[in-house]
C-alpha cells in the first residue's frame, strides 16, 4: 500500500516537496528489507498475546513417537501451544500489503494464494489434532495424509498454471525454460556487446503441461519437506530464515536483466516483487524464532510449516531455480528423504530400520546430540549449502 500510494501520488508529493523524503518506498531493495524488519516487529509485538490466547484455547502439542526413549526426551514439550504459524502468516500478509505492489503484481497475488490456501489447510489439520475439547468429543485427529496432499497438489497445480501465463512465455521464453545447474540460459556476451544476450539454443523451453508438473511437485514437495522438518525447537524457523534471505538475493538477480544475463540465468521481470515476499518470510521466521528457540514457548505447527514450504517452492519455480532448491533447502529435503527411506526400508525388510528414528534430526538426538546441537549444526549446514548454491550461479 505504501508503494502504491507513493507511485500514484508522485506528482502531488513532488509538488509539495515531499517526494524526495519518501521516495525510498519505490526502491525495491529498501522495500524488501523494510518488509523483513516489519514482519519481524509484528511477530515480536503480537507473539506474547497470541501465545497466551493459544494456551487459553488449549491448542497444545503432545508429541508421541514409536520410540519410548524419544517420548521421554520430548516430555517437557507437552502442552506447548502450537498453531503459532498464524503469527508468521499474518506478518507476511501485512508486509506484502504495505510494501509490495499488491495491486498490479500477478506474482504477489499468486504468493498470497499459496500462503492463505496452505495455511488454511495446515490450521484445519492443527485444529483437529490439537484441540483438547475435540479430542474428548471423539473427533478424528487431523486430516488423512491423502487429504492433505490432495489440497496441496490442487493449490500447486492451479498456481503453476497461472504462473506460466504470468511469466509471459511468448515474449520471454527464458522465464519458462528448464534451468539446470551449471546450464547457460543465454549465450555469453562478448566485451563491448550492447545488443543484449541471446537465448542459448540448447535450452529447453517448457510447455504449460511440463511446467505445471514440475511446479506442482516443487511446491507440494517442499511444503511437505518443511512440515516434516518442524520437529525441534527452532529448526524449521531458523533454517527458513537463512534460506529466505538467500532466495531474496536470487530474486534480485533474476529480476535484474543486466545481472541475470551476465550470470546466464533466466531473467524473470515479475520476480522483483518476490524480493519483498522473501524479505517478509525471513523477517517473520526470525521473529518467530524469538519464541521458538529452545525451550520453545510456541510451535508453528502445520499452519506455518505447510505455508512456508509452499512459498519456498513457489518462489523457486517462479525464478526458475527449482533444481537449485534441493541444495539451498538441503536440510528440508534431507528430512523428508530420510523419512521416505525409513518407511520404505521398514516395509521392504519387515521391520528393520536405517535410522534409529526418522526424520533424521531425531536420529542424531537419540545418538547423543543435544537438541541445540542438532538445530545449530543444521543451521550451519544450511548456511554452507546456500553459499555453495550462490557460488554455483557464477560458475556457469
Amino acid at each position: 500500500m505504501l508503494y502504491i500510494l507513493t507511485t500514484r501520488f508522485q506528482d502531488w508529493l513532488d509538488a509539495m516537496g515531499l517526494y524526495s523524503v519518501i521516495q525510498v518506498f519505490t526502491q525495491l531493495e529498501f522495500r524488501a528489507l523494510a518488509a523483513g524488519l516489519f514482519a519481524f516487529l509484528v511477530v515480536i509485538a503480537l507473539g506474547p498475546r497470541t501465545i497466551a490466547r493459544l494456551r487459553q484455547l488449549k491448542v497444545g502439542d503432545n508429541p508421541e513417537f514409536y520410540n519410548t526413549e524419544l517420548n521421554a526426551l520430548n516430555q517437557p514439550k507437552k502442552d506447548t501451544p502450537t498453531m503459532g504459524g498464524l503469527l508468521i502468516v499474518g506478518s507476511i500478509l501485512a508486509s506484502l500489503f504495505l510494501f509490495a505492489d499488491f495491486v498490479h503484481s500477478r506474482y504477489v497475488h499468486l504468493a498470497v494464494l499459496v500462503l492463505v490456501w496452505l495455511a488454511a489447510v495446515g490450521a484445519f489439520d492443527d485444529w483437529l489434532k490439537l484441540t483438547a475439547a475435540r479430542r474428548a468429543a471423539g473427533t478424528r485427529e487431523g486430516l488423512f495424509a491423502w487429504e492433505k496432499f490432495l489440497f496441496q497438489m490442487g493449490c500447486a497445480i492451479l498456481v503453476s498454471l497461472f504462473l506460466f501465463h504470468a511469466a509471459d512465455p511468448q515474449s520471454n521464453p527464458a522465464a519458462v525454460s528448464l534451468n539446470l545447474p551449471f546450464q547457460r540460459t543465454y549465450e555469453p556476451m562478448r566485451a563491448g556487446d550492447i545488443a543484449g544476450a541471446v537465448l542459448n539454443p540448447n535450452v529447453f523451453v517448457l510447455g504449460i503441461f511440463v511446467y505445471a508438473v514440475i511446479g506442482a511437485l516443487a511446491i507440494a514437495g517442499t511444503s511437505n519437506a518443511v512440515n516434516i522438518a518442524d520437529g525441534m525447537d527452532g529448526l524449521a524457523a531458523g533454517t527458513m530464515a537463512v534460506v529466505s534471505f538467500v532466495l531474496m538475493v536470487l530474486c534480485w538477480i533474476s529480476s535484474n536483466q543486466v545481472v541475470a544475463q551476465h550470470l546466464l540465468v533466466p531473467h524473470v521481470p515479475g520476480a522483483r516483487e518476490l524480493m519483498v515476499l522473501t524479505g517478509a518470510m525471513g523477517g517473520a521466521c526470525l521473529g518467530f524464532l524469538w519464541f521458538n528457540c529452545n525451550p520453545a514457548r510456541v510451535f508453528m505447527g502445520d499452519t506455518g510449516s505447510l505455508a512456508l514450504g509452499g512459498l519456498l517452492g513457489f518462489v523457486a519455480v517462479a525464478i526458475r531455480q527449482e533444481f537449485l532448491l534441493p541444495l539451498i533447502a538441503g536440510i528440508f529435503y534431507l528430512e523428508i528423504g530420510s523419512t521416505v527411506l525409513q518407511v520404505a526400508y521398514f516395509k521392504a525388510t519387515g521391520g528393520k530400520r536405517i535410522f534409529r528414528c526418522a526424520p533424521i534430526h531425531h536420529h542424531f538426538h537419540l545418538k547423543g546430540w543435544s537438541e541445540n546441537q542438532v538445530v545449530v549444526r543444521f543451521w550451519i549446514i544450511t548456511a554452507i549449502l546456500c553459499a555453495i548454491a550462490l557460488a554455483s550461479i557464477k560458475m556457469r
